[in-house]
């Protein structure tokens, strides 16, 4: 009975199957243990160098108020611009407050809205953080140049400033 083959010898295979030599374990797919130590010991390295930079929330927070200061002044003059009237800019130690003219050629008497429709549109910066120095108040003209030039930042972040060009309006970032 050689030549006969068995039931299971004449099915097809469906080369999903492990083929291992009599006597040995199949390869099985997975991870060896060295590999899972290394892996741990990479993730307990980046878990020490990056853990402690998430502790200290007042570079984020100085961060956040830094561009949330150059998005407001960049709103106050494409608001000039687009309603044709002057926008003042009022600074606090650490607020941003945008007023608008409510008549062309008119003195900024009114609470500009922002994007959202809420008016007034500020910016309270949160606790610890402020202007390294209290900017002075200023407006956009109707033609989008600012009627005062000048450079400021923001406690906490260092390297970084605001600068308005008094020529053109324009708010850039240093």
């Amino acid at each position: 009975m050689a030549g006969k083959q068995s039931c299971k010898d004449s099915l097809p295979r469906s080369g999903l199957e492990v083929v291992s030599e009599p006597g040995t374990v199949p390869n099985e797919g997975g991870f060896t243990l060295i590999e899972l130590i290394v892996t741990l010991i990479i993730v307990g390295i980046l878990a020490i160098a990056i853990i402690p930079r998430f502790a200290d929330r007042a570079d984020y927070d100085a961060r956040g108020f830094f561009d949330g200061t150059l998005s407001v002044l960049r709103y106050a003059q494409k608001t000039a611009v687009a309603q044709r009237r002057m926008v003042c800019v009022g600074f606090g130690v650490s607020v941003v407050s945008l007023t608008v003219a409510s008549t062309f050629g008119g003195a900024c008497n009114t609470p500009l809205a922002g994007p959202n429709g809420v008016a007034p549109y500020s910016l309270v910066a949160p606790d610890g953080i402020s202007f390294a120095a209290t900017p002075a108040n200023f407006s956009f003209l109707p033609s989008g140049a600012a009627s005062l030039g000048q450079t400021f930042s923001v406690t906490g972040l260092t390297g970084q400033s605001i600068t308005i060009v008094a020529a053109t309006g324009y708010v850039q970032q240093n």
